[in-house]
């Protein structure tokens, strides 16, 4: 049973946080009208969520596309999760991009670079 899940709209991403299992995907488009109140109630929901976890926590962000106020949101996300990322607790992002869509590779590598964290670039096929 997941603690949180958020299923996907045409402008909104599927949400899923599960503590149990140390899970954490974002999968989708995300163009909200206001990506700021669809956004900070999840990051809190990880922040309560997550912070007891101990071990190794997978974050899957696979995103279609996003709009710039959600691309704000989501380095918001990230940023929180380098603040958990400590030697108790390790974070892994598998950032999930079209084998064709260099942009969406691209801003994954800009996210790491700016964050200083380490992210598995994960290619996957043309739907």
């Amino acid at each position: 049973m997941f603690d949180y899940q958020q299923e996907a709209t045409r402008t909104s991403p599927y949400v899923m946080l599960d503590s149990s299992e140390a899970r954490i995907e974002i999968k989708g488009s995300s163009s909200p009208d206001n990506a700021v109140q669809f956004y900070y109630p999840i990051i809190r929901k990880i922040k309560d969520l997550f912070i007891p976890v101990r071990g190794v926590i997978n974050v899957d962000i696979s995103m279609e596309y996003f709009n710039t106020s959600s691309s704000k949101c989501i380095f918001d996300v990230l940023r929180l999760l380098k603040k958990l990322d400590h030697p108790r607790r390790k974070v892994v992002i598998n950032w999930h991009y079209e084998e064709e869509d260099d942009d969406m590779l691209e801003t994954g590598e800009d996210y790491a670079d700016l964050l200083g964290l380490d992210f598995k670039y994960v290619a996957i096929a043309y739907s």
